[in-house]
């Protein structure tokens, strides 16, 4: 029922700031939980952050923590992730997926997912 299409991606230099936003197509985009997940070529998808489908719970990978904040509005179909203090590590394309509440929190599954979005960080 939701479509999903990253944004905000790009090349910043370590300790820089960068925004991604995620959009939804579909209607029904408050009722369900979003993730970010990253990726590098050869190595498997990694966790990032979720929020909760109201946007009252968040969960952070510990890589990440401190550093990363995710947020939704729910009236703009759009869920964001603000990376801070970012590292070369964080390199990699990012990707959100959407996750239906009705099955409880946190998710076990993810049932949709963008087309992710390219993020690099230089040395």
């Amino acid at each position: 029922q939701v479509q999903l299409v990253e944004s905000g991606g790009g090349l910043v230099q370590a300790g820089g700031s960068l925004r991604l936003s995620c959009a939804a197509s579909g209607r029904t985009f408050s009722l369900y939980h979003m993730g970010w997940f990253r990726q590098i070529p050869g190595k498997e998808r990694e966790f990032v952050s979720r929020i909760k489908y109201t946007g009252s719970s968040t969960y952070y990978a510990d890589s990440v923590k401190g550093r990363f904040t995710i947020s939704r509005d729910n009236a703009k179909n759009t869920v964001y992730l603000e990376m801070n203090s970012l590292k070369p590590e964080d390199t990699a394309v990012y990707y959100c997926a959407a996750a239906p509440s009705g099955y409880g929190w946190p998710p076990s599954q993810y049932t949709t997912w963008g087309q992710g979005t390219q993020v690099t960080v230089s040395s």
